[in-house]
């Protein structure tokens, strides 16, 4: 038995307590607007190493460049993708990147810490509010704003969307910047966006077209996700028979995951990539991209190509796909009739 993973459930429950209520006195403090209010240096804490976490703070970035034009934004997280997935980011200064097991590398687990309190920003922004180390770099950070996450029941009333949790940030934001004498932003949040370049995406497209070697559009399918929201090999073989008649002028592939697995036992062209940024560009050049609920899905998503998401255990509300016509199904309570008839509002 791994013994870590229960003593990691119980560290993690015990920062929930303690920390559960950092930062809700100063979402209460009254703000001197004597001075004007120059945003120039942010700091977002996301302290979490999934490609998938990762990819959903895309939304909040470009939000804070479409307000703050000239601003420059430090990241605060874990270590794993953060470089590939911001890399084409100009106002990215800084990533700081927290060891992934900290307490075998306690020194640079230190000078993360004290990196972000040594430099001063003008506003901090908790990124997850459920997250007890997110709370504390935003408590511990020296900055004059500080948005720790909670939302307003005000925010909840005007937005039936604000549970998703690349959404919620923005509305938050959005309300905090009223305080500060901001006009009000009514419009639509931005959908996740790792910004591919014309250069890579044309190399997705000719890896692609090396892969189906015809000029037929393309449904991408990926079948891996971890534990309990993956699904069975019946189901997906069940999917791709049903692609295959359905979609008979289509090229179906399949995208493999590191493990080299394919649920359907590689019956479609497949293909894999260690590239963030390649694997965004073959999938932007498909027309629509299936998967369960995982990082890959959101990589998918944020390389602006419609995306159909499974959810079985995890709550959609909060990870569900949006925009450039994606949209997510709960398999609980619908069919595969059902899922064919959504794949088609994308393709027809």
């Amino acid at each position: 038995m791994n013994i870590l993973k229960p003593l990691n459930f119980v560290r993690t429950r015990i920062m929930e307590r303690l920390t559960k209520n950092v930062g809700k006195s100063y979402s209460n403090t009254k703000i001197d607007l004597k001075h004007k209010v120059d945003i120039k240096k942010i700091l977002i804490s996301r302290p979490n190493h999934k490609l998938g976490n990762q990819l959903l703070l895309t939304p909040l970035i470009q939000e804070l460049i479409i307000t703050f034009p000239d601003c420059k934004i430090d990241l605060f997280v874990k270590g794993g993708v953060a470089y590939p997935v911001f890399e084409n980011y100009e106002q990215i200064d800084k990533i700081i990147q927290l060891p992934r097991k900290p307490f075998n590398h306690l020194i640079n687990y230190g000078m993360c810490w004290f990196s972000i309190r040594s430099k001063r920003y003008d506003l901090v922004i908790n990124g997850d509010k459920n997250s007890s180390s997110g709370r504390l770099s935003t408590k511990f950070a020296k900055a004059p704003f500080k948005i720790f996450g909670e939302v307003d029941e005000e925010i909840q009333q005007i937005h039936t969307d604000y549970e998703h949790i690349s959404k919620y940030p923005i509305y938050n934001l959005r309300y905090y910047l009223t305080k500060l004498s901001f006009k009000e932003n009514n419009k639509k949040v931005p959908t996740l966006n790792i910004k591919l370049s014309d250069s890579e995406i044309e190399k997705g497209r000719e890896i692609l077209n090396n892969l189906v070697k015809n000029n037929n559009k393309t449904i991408c399918i990926y079948t891996n996700a971890t534990n309990d929201k993956c699904y069975s090999e019946d189901c997906w073989e069940t999917l791709y028979s049903r692609l295959l008649k359905e979609y008979s002028n289509y090229n179906i592939i399949e995208m493999l995951p590191v493990e080299n697995i394919s649920k359907i036992s590689f019956k479609a062209p497949n293909f894999y990539s260690k590239d963030i940024h390649e694997m965004g560009a073959i999938i932007n050049n498909t027309s629509v991209f299936i998967a369960a609920d995982n990082g890959i899905m959101h990589l998918a998503s944020a390389s602006l190509t419609p995306t159909v998401g499974f959810f079985k255990v995890t709550n959609q509300n909060i990870y569900e796909p949006y925009g450039n016509g994606s949209l997510a199904l709960n398999t609980n309570d619908s069919s595969i009739d059902d899922w064919i008839r959504a794949i088609n509002t994308i393709l027809k």
